[in-house]
């Protein structure tokens, strides 16, 4: 009987700009031209993740496919698939309002995702890189059967705020807080964080200075989810669109934590919050290529990585 294991990797792509050049999801980083998703991609194979699921645009489609895609098939050794966020998806009856020129966010993207997912799966940005250990901790998490009280059990990767500044400016990040057993109880958005003199302080959405620890759990938008979080998006999708005001029809944005918050307050889920020591790096700054530059080539030197990585 086979026993393994599934889960699925979901790399949310659709935020590349349409030419390359200057885009940093397609920038070089490793010491054979291997690009950051490119990591993240072979810490989740390694780490027992079965499918790759990832989200594109139609109109950048072709050069991605050229510049990246048809490389990561020829070598990822398992399966690869693509879907595509588009601003003309959405619910039946509802209409692109005039101006609207982006796609509808994060909550939309993971929608596009529904018909190549059925079994669990963890969501990333394609820019972020994550460290091995978070792969590992979600897939077991997600693989693991837990108690059956009637609610989705979804998990997130809770990093040190230390691990995730930037030397090279301020940064924002969903600071969270948990239970006495680790379930996400809320996160605060928190911006204009820096460290200055050994003090890291950022400023609330209400304007309000704080200061903050650098053991601070925060999130950086990598979560894992049961399938059944499809159902959820779709339900609130239509409500959102149908909730449009004129002002906002041009800008507003559907987001997946809203509707992870809305579950988790409705008592349908809970979110594991798992925490790991591993450094995130992602390109804030133009000032930050280097660094990360540095980092991947520092884990190539000691081993964790291979210089040309899918050999």
């Amino acid at each position: 009987m086979d026993t393994k294991k599934n889960a699925a990797l979901l790399v949310m792509a659709a935020g590349m700009g349409s030419r390359y050049g200057g885009i940093k999801q397609l920038d070089s980083f490793g010491p054979d031209g291997e690009i950051i998703m490119d990591y993240s991609i072979f810490d989740a194979v390694k780490s027992g993740f079965t499918k790759i699921v990832i989200v594109i645009r139609r109109d950048i489609e072709d050069e991605f496919m050229w510049v990246y895609g048809n490389r990561l098939i020829s070598k990822c050794p398992v399966p690869v698939k693509f879907t595509y966020q588009d601003i003309n998806d959405l619910p039946d009856g509802a209409k692109v309002p005039n101006g609207r020129t982006k796609p509808w966010g994060t909550g939309q993207a993971v929608l596009s995702a529904a018909p190549f997912i059925n079994e669990p799966f963890v969501v990333i940005n394609s820019d972020d890189f994550y460290g091995r250990a978070p792969y590992e901790h979600l897939f077991n998490y997600l693989t693991t059967a837990h108690e059956d009280n009637g609610k989705e059990h979804f998990c997130m990767a809770g990093y040190r705020l230390n691990n995730t500044l930037s030397d090279n400016g301020s940064v924002s990040r969903g600071i969270c807080s948990t239970d006495s057993e680790d379930f996400l109880t809320s996160i605060e958005e928190t911006f204009k964080i820096a460290k200055k003199d050994g003090v890291i302080s950022g400023e609330k959405l209400s304007g309000e200075n704080v200061t903050l620890v650098g053991d601070a759990i925060t999130s950086m938008n990598m979560m894992g989810f049961t399938p059944a979080i499809f159902k959820e998006l779709q339900l609130e999708f239509k409500n959102f669109t149908n909730g449009l005001s004129t002002e906002s029809a041009s800008k507003a944005e559907f987001m997946l934590p809203v509707v992870v918050s809305n579950m988790i307050k409705a008592g349908q889920a809970d979110m594991k919050v798992l925490p790991n020591d591993e450094r995130w790096y992602g390109v804030t700054y133009k000032e930050d290529k280097p660094v990360v530059r540095a980092a991947f080539q520092r884990l190539t030197d000691e081993g964790v990585y291979k210089k040309e990585l899918w050999s």
